[in-house]
Protein backbone atom coordinates (compact mmCIF):
# COMPACT_ATOMS: atom_id res chain seq x y z
CA UNK A 1 0.00 0.00 0.00
CA UNK A 2 1.15 3.31 -1.12
CA UNK A 3 1.28 6.23 1.71
CA UNK A 4 1.11 9.76 0.83
CA UNK A 5 4.05 11.85 2.13
CA UNK A 6 3.77 13.33 5.89
CA UNK A 7 2.29 17.10 5.62
CA UNK A 8 4.65 20.15 6.61
CA UNK A 9 4.27 23.78 7.87
CA UNK A 10 2.97 25.89 4.96
CA UNK A 11 1.71 22.84 3.15
CA UNK A 12 -1.98 23.24 1.36
CA UNK A 13 -5.03 21.44 2.23
CA UNK A 14 -8.35 21.41 -0.23
CA UNK A 15 -12.16 21.05 1.32
CA UNK A 16 -14.65 19.18 -0.72
CA UNK A 17 -17.82 18.06 -0.38
CA UNK A 18 -18.24 15.20 -2.07
CA UNK A 19 -21.70 14.48 -0.94
CA UNK A 20 -24.19 16.80 0.73
CA UNK A 21 -24.28 20.25 0.76
CA UNK A 22 -23.15 22.80 3.24
CA UNK A 23 -23.06 26.82 3.93
CA UNK A 24 -19.80 28.92 4.66
CA UNK A 25 -21.06 29.55 7.76
CA UNK A 26 -20.54 26.10 8.83
CA UNK A 27 -16.80 26.01 8.05
CA UNK A 28 -15.52 29.56 9.65
CA UNK A 29 -14.18 27.92 12.69
CA UNK A 30 -12.96 25.02 11.29
CA UNK A 31 -10.75 26.81 8.77
CA UNK A 32 -9.22 29.25 11.58
CA UNK A 33 -8.26 25.50 13.36
CA UNK A 34 -6.82 24.28 10.35
CA UNK A 35 -4.99 27.70 9.44
CA UNK A 36 -4.15 27.68 13.34
CA UNK A 37 -1.99 24.39 12.91
CA UNK A 38 0.18 25.84 10.48
CA UNK A 39 -1.65 25.27 7.04
CA UNK A 40 -3.14 27.06 4.16
CA UNK A 41 -6.82 26.06 3.29
CA UNK A 42 -7.97 26.23 -0.44
CA UNK A 43 -11.33 25.50 -0.99
CA UNK A 44 -12.90 23.70 -3.69
CA UNK A 45 -13.63 26.63 -6.13
CA UNK A 46 -17.35 25.31 -6.80
CA UNK A 47 -17.93 24.54 -2.65
CA UNK A 48 -20.72 26.27 -1.79
CA UNK A 49 -22.78 25.15 -4.53
CA UNK A 50 -26.43 23.69 -4.05
CA UNK A 51 -28.63 20.86 -6.44
CA UNK A 52 -31.09 19.81 -3.81
CA UNK A 53 -29.63 17.91 -1.01
CA UNK A 54 -26.03 17.40 -3.10
CA UNK A 55 -23.36 20.00 -2.94
CA UNK A 56 -23.89 20.11 -6.65
CA UNK A 57 -24.49 17.90 -9.40
CA UNK A 58 -22.81 14.60 -9.51
CA UNK A 59 -20.58 16.01 -12.45
CA UNK A 60 -19.59 18.94 -10.82
CA UNK A 61 -18.81 17.47 -7.47
CA UNK A 62 -17.00 14.93 -9.09
CA UNK A 63 -15.05 17.33 -11.34
CA UNK A 64 -14.32 19.41 -8.38
CA UNK A 65 -12.60 15.95 -6.51
CA UNK A 66 -10.68 15.34 -9.74
CA UNK A 67 -8.87 18.67 -9.70
CA UNK A 68 -8.20 18.85 -6.04
CA UNK A 69 -6.08 15.11 -6.42
CA UNK A 70 -4.91 16.36 -9.17
CA UNK A 71 -3.83 19.95 -8.29
CA UNK A 72 0.54 19.84 -7.14
CA UNK A 73 -0.22 22.00 -4.78
CA UNK A 74 -2.73 20.31 -2.28
CA UNK A 75 -1.09 18.16 -0.35
CA UNK A 76 -4.34 16.50 1.46
CA UNK A 77 -7.95 17.08 0.85
CA UNK A 78 -10.85 16.97 3.28
CA UNK A 79 -13.99 16.49 2.78
CA UNK A 80 -15.93 18.88 4.79
CA UNK A 81 -19.11 16.78 5.77
CA UNK A 82 -20.56 13.47 4.72
CA UNK A 83 -24.22 12.68 4.13
CA UNK A 84 -25.03 10.66 0.79
CA UNK A 85 -23.57 11.11 -2.86
CA UNK A 86 -19.96 9.88 -3.00
CA UNK A 87 -21.08 6.52 -4.23
CA UNK A 88 -22.66 8.35 -7.12
CA UNK A 89 -19.32 10.00 -7.91
CA UNK A 90 -16.45 7.46 -7.53
CA UNK A 91 -16.76 6.32 -10.81
CA UNK A 92 -16.45 9.16 -12.38
CA UNK A 93 -12.91 10.24 -10.58
CA UNK A 94 -9.46 9.23 -11.95
CA UNK A 95 -7.51 7.80 -8.77
CA UNK A 96 -4.03 6.91 -10.80
CA UNK A 97 -2.90 10.76 -10.21
CA UNK A 98 -2.62 9.73 -6.93
CA UNK A 99 -0.65 6.35 -7.69
CA UNK A 100 2.30 8.56 -9.23
CA UNK A 101 1.85 11.22 -6.16
CA UNK A 102 -0.22 10.10 -3.51
CA UNK A 103 -1.67 12.92 -1.21
CA UNK A 104 -3.99 12.01 1.84
CA UNK A 105 -7.81 12.22 1.43
CA UNK A 106 -9.50 12.61 4.81
CA UNK A 107 -12.86 11.97 6.05
CA UNK A 108 -15.60 9.73 7.00
CA UNK A 109 -18.93 8.75 7.07
CA UNK A 110 -20.38 8.32 3.32
CA UNK A 111 -16.57 8.99 2.77
CA UNK A 112 -16.26 5.30 3.28
CA UNK A 113 -16.64 4.33 -0.55
CA UNK A 114 -13.22 6.41 -1.26
CA UNK A 115 -11.81 4.56 1.86
CA UNK A 116 -12.57 1.18 0.83
CA UNK A 117 -12.12 1.87 -3.34
CA UNK A 118 -8.60 3.32 -2.56
CA UNK A 119 -7.11 0.06 -0.25
CA UNK A 120 -8.82 -2.35 -3.64
CA UNK A 121 -6.30 -0.07 -6.10
CA UNK A 122 -3.41 0.51 -2.89
CA UNK A 123 -3.76 3.49 -1.94
CA UNK A 124 -3.77 4.55 2.27
CA UNK A 125 -6.34 7.41 3.45
CA UNK A 126 -7.30 8.47 6.65
CA UNK A 127 -10.47 7.74 8.44
CA UNK A 128 -10.97 10.53 10.70
CA UNK A 129 -12.99 13.75 11.37
CA UNK A 130 -14.67 16.44 9.19
CA UNK A 131 -14.79 20.14 9.36
CA UNK A 132 -18.28 20.16 9.86
CA UNK A 133 -17.88 18.42 13.10
CA UNK A 134 -14.54 20.32 14.51
CA UNK A 135 -15.98 22.64 17.12
CA UNK A 136 -17.49 19.73 18.84
CA UNK A 137 -14.64 17.43 18.44
CA UNK A 138 -11.96 16.32 21.40
CA UNK A 139 -9.15 17.45 21.37
CA UNK A 140 -7.79 14.00 20.65
CA UNK A 141 -9.66 13.72 17.55
CA UNK A 142 -8.24 17.00 16.26
CA UNK A 143 -4.85 16.21 17.32
CA UNK A 144 -5.06 12.49 16.16
CA UNK A 145 -6.38 14.05 12.68
CA UNK A 146 -3.32 16.07 12.76
CA UNK A 147 -0.59 13.82 14.40
CA UNK A 148 -1.27 11.32 11.64
CA UNK A 149 -1.03 13.46 9.05
CA UNK A 150 2.50 14.56 10.29
CA UNK A 151 3.74 11.17 10.16
CA UNK A 152 3.01 9.81 13.61
CA UNK A 153 2.03 6.64 13.40
CA UNK A 154 -1.34 6.12 16.34
CA UNK A 155 -1.13 3.76 19.22
CA UNK A 156 -4.44 3.44 21.26
CA UNK A 157 -5.18 1.51 24.43
CA UNK A 158 -9.18 0.95 24.73
CA UNK A 159 -10.47 -0.29 27.80
CA UNK A 160 -11.97 -3.82 27.88
CA UNK A 161 -15.72 -4.66 26.86
CA UNK A 162 -17.52 -7.12 28.08
CA UNK A 163 -18.46 -8.49 24.40
CA UNK A 164 -14.66 -8.28 23.15
CA UNK A 165 -12.77 -11.91 22.15
CA UNK A 166 -9.00 -12.27 22.83
CA UNK A 167 -6.47 -12.92 20.70
CA UNK A 168 -3.29 -10.98 18.88
CA UNK A 169 -3.66 -10.21 15.17
CA UNK A 170 -2.27 -7.96 12.43
CA UNK A 171 -3.38 -7.00 8.99
CA UNK A 172 -4.31 -4.19 6.42
CA UNK A 173 -7.70 -2.21 7.84
CA UNK A 174 -10.36 -1.12 6.29
CA UNK A 175 -14.31 -0.70 6.39
CA UNK A 176 -15.80 2.25 8.08
CA UNK A 177 -19.52 2.97 8.34
CA UNK A 178 -21.28 -0.07 7.98
CA UNK A 179 -24.37 0.97 6.05
CA UNK A 180 -22.20 2.62 3.51
CA UNK A 181 -19.59 -0.58 3.20
CA UNK A 182 -22.81 -2.69 2.83
CA UNK A 183 -23.87 -0.55 -0.24
CA UNK A 184 -20.64 -1.04 -2.25
CA UNK A 185 -20.67 -5.32 -1.80
CA UNK A 186 -20.23 -6.62 -5.48
CA UNK A 187 -19.14 -3.99 -6.67
CA UNK A 188 -15.06 -2.79 -7.62
CA UNK A 189 -15.02 -0.51 -4.25
CA UNK A 190 -15.21 -3.09 -2.13
CA UNK A 191 -11.87 -5.02 -0.93
CA UNK A 192 -11.08 -8.39 -0.33
CA UNK A 193 -11.20 -9.24 3.11
CA UNK A 194 -9.13 -11.97 3.24
CA UNK A 195 -6.51 -10.94 5.94
CA UNK A 196 -7.66 -7.96 6.71
CA UNK A 197 -9.20 -6.27 9.73
CA UNK A 198 -12.09 -4.52 9.58
CA UNK A 199 -13.50 -1.56 11.11
CA UNK A 200 -17.19 -0.76 11.39
CA UNK A 201 -19.28 2.32 12.97
CA UNK A 202 -23.28 3.64 12.21
CA UNK A 203 -25.44 6.18 12.85
CA UNK A 204 -29.38 6.51 13.10
CA UNK A 205 -29.59 2.83 11.66
CA UNK A 206 -32.46 0.63 13.22
CA UNK A 207 -31.23 -2.36 14.79
CA UNK A 208 -33.22 -5.19 11.96
CA UNK A 209 -31.09 -3.27 9.61
CA UNK A 210 -27.59 -3.57 11.65
CA UNK A 211 -28.80 -7.49 11.64
CA UNK A 212 -29.63 -7.52 8.21
CA UNK A 213 -26.42 -6.11 7.20
CA UNK A 214 -24.28 -8.06 9.11
CA UNK A 215 -25.84 -11.30 8.07
CA UNK A 216 -25.35 -10.26 4.08
CA UNK A 217 -21.44 -9.91 5.37
CA UNK A 218 -21.76 -13.55 6.88
CA UNK A 219 -23.83 -15.17 4.14
CA UNK A 220 -21.63 -13.55 1.17
CA UNK A 221 -18.73 -14.61 3.34
CA UNK A 222 -16.77 -11.42 3.96
CA UNK A 223 -16.06 -12.23 7.67
CA UNK A 224 -15.09 -15.98 7.64
CA UNK A 225 -11.33 -14.60 6.52
CA UNK A 226 -11.00 -11.64 8.57
CA UNK A 227 -8.04 -10.99 10.59
CA UNK A 228 -9.34 -9.21 13.02
CA UNK A 229 -12.94 -6.48 13.98
CA UNK A 230 -12.43 -3.42 15.57
CA UNK A 231 -16.33 -1.72 16.76
CA UNK A 232 -16.15 1.96 16.82
CA UNK A 233 -19.68 4.19 17.40
CA UNK A 234 -23.29 2.45 17.40
CA UNK A 235 -24.38 5.82 17.67
CA UNK A 236 -28.19 6.58 18.35
CA UNK A 237 -29.52 3.38 17.24
CA UNK A 238 -33.37 2.87 16.91
CA UNK A 239 -35.86 -0.33 17.76
CA UNK A 240 -39.37 -1.38 16.19
CA UNK A 241 -42.30 -1.17 18.91
CA UNK A 242 -41.43 -5.07 19.31
CA UNK A 243 -38.14 -4.78 20.18
CA UNK A 244 -35.55 -6.55 18.21
CA UNK A 245 -34.00 -8.07 21.97
CA UNK A 246 -30.19 -6.90 21.25
CA UNK A 247 -28.22 -3.92 20.89
CA UNK A 248 -25.67 -3.00 17.41
CA UNK A 249 -22.79 -4.73 19.80
CA UNK A 250 -24.59 -7.93 20.47
CA UNK A 251 -25.56 -8.39 16.55
CA UNK A 252 -22.31 -7.98 15.72
CA UNK A 253 -20.56 -10.06 18.27
CA UNK A 254 -23.14 -12.60 17.32
CA UNK A 255 -22.22 -12.81 13.63
CA UNK A 256 -18.97 -13.23 14.36
CA UNK A 257 -19.41 -16.16 16.79
CA UNK A 258 -17.86 -18.83 14.97
CA UNK A 259 -15.18 -17.29 13.71
CA UNK A 260 -11.46 -17.00 16.14
CA UNK A 261 -9.94 -13.64 15.36
CA UNK A 262 -9.94 -10.99 18.10
CA UNK A 263 -12.85 -8.79 18.30
CA UNK A 264 -12.70 -5.47 19.73
CA UNK A 265 -15.52 -3.42 20.94
CA UNK A 266 -15.51 0.46 21.87
CA UNK A 267 -13.30 1.76 19.75
CA UNK A 268 -13.60 5.71 20.05
CA UNK A 269 -13.94 6.28 16.14
CA UNK A 270 -17.15 7.35 14.80
CA UNK A 271 -20.41 9.81 14.74
CA UNK A 272 -19.33 10.55 18.21
CA UNK A 273 -17.14 13.99 19.61
CA UNK A 274 -14.13 11.44 20.03
CA UNK A 275 -13.67 10.50 16.70
CA UNK A 276 -9.89 8.93 16.51
CA UNK A 277 -8.29 9.07 12.85
CA UNK A 278 -7.34 5.71 11.71
CA UNK A 279 -5.44 5.14 8.72
CA UNK A 280 -7.04 3.08 6.00
CA UNK A 281 -5.17 0.79 3.89
CA UNK A 282 -2.20 0.04 6.37
CA UNK A 283 -0.79 -2.45 8.59
CA UNK A 284 -1.59 -2.90 12.04
CA UNK A 285 -1.65 -5.06 15.12
CA UNK A 286 -4.44 -5.64 17.74
CA UNK A 287 -4.51 -7.32 20.70
CA UNK A 288 -7.50 -8.05 22.81
CA UNK A 289 -6.40 -8.91 26.45
CA UNK A 290 -9.00 -9.36 29.56
CA UNK A 291 -7.81 -5.41 30.48
CA UNK A 292 -8.48 -4.06 27.19
CA UNK A 293 -7.14 -3.32 23.64
CA UNK A 294 -3.78 -2.17 21.81
CA UNK A 295 -4.07 -1.19 18.63
CA UNK A 296 -0.83 0.17 17.47
CA UNK A 297 -0.08 0.91 13.05
CA UNK A 298 2.85 0.23 11.78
Amino acid sequence: MKSPPSLKEGDAIGLIAPARKIEPSELTEAITIIENRGYRVINSSRLFVVENQFAGSDTLRASEMQRMINDPEIKAVFAVRGGYGSVRIVDKIDFNPLLKNPKWLVGYSDFTVFHNHLVNIGLQSLHATMPLNFVGNTPAALNTLFDALEGEKPAYRIPAHPLNRKGKSKGILMGGNLSVLYSLMGSGSFPDTTGKILFLEDLDEYLYHIDRMMMAFKRAGLLENLAGLIVGGMTDMHDNTITFGKTAENIIRESVEEYNFPVAFSFPAGHQPDNRALIMGTKLNMEVQDIGSKINFK
